[in-house]
């Protein structure tokens, strides 16, 4: 009987011990490809050299070929003389004149060494004669062997140079392109089946509208395969239609190892890759697995070939594929299992988990002047794109964990080998100028890392000394200052910009923004509590409470985004976005927007390069000026 949707959400590890019950992963046996092709294979036999390499004895440099003998006790004061013979050696040229007792040939690097000679006497270590031409003047002794490789001293013929399970990089190509091997035997890669589903997925380059998204699955999926050995095979996004998805899905079994899907997971009249999956059979073995991200994955197979359907959220999908389907790939190409490499750090920020799953939280990583590294939740969630890729690794949060304070010890297991090293990290506010600024100092080969956790957040961090530069834009209701009555003892204030915020609408919208605030009919987008655009709203609204107000997105896009769309009638943000946006702006006032820097990182080098490119007269200050942002004369 088959399983319906969801009757049981498995723990992850009974997940795969079922799933692995019934599919095949096994290596896929051994097939031939030309050495051109051979990189990054996983070689399938133990390789001998079928040749001495060198095959003769050489020169290691250009000079002359002796008899060792004949320049024992030459020194500077009283050299030694030798017959030259009019045999020159160049390379590729088997000699003809053996070195009889005090003669020697010439013989350029790499020649073959004639007959009777056992050392090769350096250029630079002689003279020849002015007197008598045919006469060679040695200055130095040479010992037998010196400046010789001889034949078989780097692989014998028979010797075993490279045994099976090699994965191929190009020193191990150039072992065997010196052996003379034009093709090698490898393991054969599993060809792995994509199919992007879903009315809403268009590819990239496609005209897009509202409603639509692109297909970065597709893409993420292909190239996540290729990376751990496989070979993908996009079939392209199909429709949820039936009999597409049915003959799709018959297509890609016929031709790869392995097939995913993309979307389609959840219970809902629209999602019907269940359904076409589960008429293979066995068909689906788990459907819903404790997970966040990645509750609705199905895991399933036809024969004992695995296919998967993956969530169409890309972190959910990228990190499940990680989870469950790259070992498979792995074994198929016999490939060893990865490695995972974890490190203890700090959290960051508390942590509200759901109570039931366990959790893959992912963090970004920055080291902190005392104490083990901070992490910082990449807090966007399972549709997130970027997600995934600014992420330096990820938290399991245990199924029964609800919340995990600030200052928690927790292991983080990274994402790839080693944890990437920033020369500036950037905690604090968001800015579109930041992004300039970002990329301005990327562009001279400055490794920047950027987490946007507000303009408090930016500054708890600088006090930890967790960070280089915190941006921050905060009004003192007060003073009217900006920024420097917030800095805590140990921080220095870096001059950075000013930028207009205010209120933005659709273009249709002719009110001003009194009659705006007032107009209960009005829907607004909020900003996230610690941004220091929040406090200006909450100074703007009072004890206002309009809808929407608690539509909370964390940067400036978003809420330009909420407005263009029709999701918001109305919100704050910076004049840059909202020229960007096409919507219509209603200055508020000019704020600062400066960065605050531990007094330890002041110089720094990344950091006094940044101080440099805010001087006047940089290209970087013309940017920003362009940009909108004023530096000059700011408030």
């Amino acid at each position: 009987m088959k399983q319906e949707q969801f009757l049981e959400v498995l723990d992850r590890d009974e997940a795969e011990r079922r799933w692995h019950g019934v599919i095949q992963v096994t290596p896929l046996g051994a097939e031939n490809v030309m050495l051109e092709h051979a990189l990054g294979r996983v070689l399938a036999e133990d390789v001998r050299s079928p040749v001495d390499v060198p095959g003769f004895d050489r020169s290691n440099m250009d000079g002359f070929a002796v008899r060792a003998v004949d320049t024992f006790g030459a020194s500077e004061e009283e050299p030694v003389r030798l017959l030259l013979n009019a045999e020159t050696i160049p390379t590729g040229v088997a000699p003809k004149v053996e070195v009889q007792a005090g003669t020697a040939t010439q013989i350029a690097t790499g020649g073959m060494l004639p007959r009777g000679a056992d050392a090769v006497v350096p250029v630079e270590h002689t003279d020849v004669d002015d007197a008598d031409p045919s006469r060679l003047i040695v200055h130095h002794p040479r010992t037998p062997g010196a400046a010789i490789s001889y034949a078989g001293t780097d692989m014998g013929q028979g010797e075993t140079v490279l045994f099976a399970g090699v994965r191929l990089t190009s020193r191990e190509t150039g072992v065997l392109a010196a052996v003379g091997r034009e093709q090698v035997s490898v393991a054969r890669r599993p060809s792995v089946a994509i199919l992007s589903t879903g009315d809403e997925i268009v590819q990239p380059g496609e005209p897009m509208r509202p409603g639509l998204v692109y297909d970065s699955n597709g893409r993420i999926l292909a190239d996540a395969v290729r990376e751990i050995g496989g070979e993908p095979v996009f079939l392209g996004a199909f429709r949820d239609d039936l009999e597409a998805l049915r003959t799709a899905l018959a297509h890609a079994l016929s031709e790869c190892d392995v097939v995913l899907l993309s979307g389609g997971t959840s219970k809902g009249e629209g999602d019907l890759n269940a359904i076409v999956v589960d008429e293979l059979e066995p068909g689906i073995v788990v459907h819903g697995v404790a997970l966040k991200p990645g509750k609705p994955i199905c895991l399933a197979a036809h024969g004992q070939r695995p296919v998967v359907i993956l969530p169409g959220f890309p972190t959910s999908a990228i990190f499940t594929f990680h989870e469950f389907v790259a070992p498979i790939i792995r074994s198929l190409a016999d490939l060893p299992a990865s490695e995972r490499h974890t490190i203890s750090a700090r959290l960051a920020q508390k942590v509200v988990s759901v109570r039931g799953r366990l959790e893959f939280l992912l963090v970004g990583l920055v080291d902190a002047d005392d104490g083990p590294p901070a992490a910082y939740p990449m807090g966007k969630g399972s549709g997130s794109v970027t997600s995934f890729s600014r992420a330096d690794g990820f938290v399991r949060v245990g199924r029964n964990v609800e919340i995990v304070d600030a200052e928690t010890r927790v292991e983080v297991t990274l994402i790839g080998r080693e944890l990437p090293v920033a020369d500036l990290v950037v905690i604090g506010s968001h800015c579109a100028g930041l992004d300039l600024i970002a990329g301005a100092l990327t562009q001279e080969g400055l490794a920047v890392k950027l987490l946007a956790v507000g303009s408090q957040g930016g500054l708890s961090a600088a006090a930890r000394g967790e960070c280089d530069i915190a941006p921050i834009h905060l009004l003192d209701p007060e003073s009217g200052l900006y920024n420097e009555p917030f800095l805590a003892p140990g921080l220095k204030l870096l001059r950075g910009y000013a930028r207009m915020q205010g209120v933005v609408t659709r273009d249709d919208e002719r009110r001003e923004v009194d009659a705006l605030l007032r107009d209960p009919s009005l829907r607004m987008v909020n900003r996230n509590r610690g941004a220091g655009t929040r406090i200006l709203i909450d100074g703007l609204l009072g004890d206002r409470r309009p809808p929407g107000h608690g539509y909370e997105p964390r940067s400036h896009y978003a809420v330009a985004a909420a407005v263009a769309q029709g999701r918001a009638d109305w919100g704050v943000t910076i004049e840059t976005v909202a020229r960007q946006a096409g919507l219509r702006f209603r200055p508020l006032r000019a704020e600062r927007y400066d960065f605050a820097i531990p007094e330890g990182r002041w110089d720094r080098p990344a950091v006094a390069r940044l101080r440099a490119l805010l001087e006047p007269g940089t290209r970087l200050r013309k940017q920003l000026e362009t940009a909108g942002f004023t530096l000059e004369g700011a408030p």
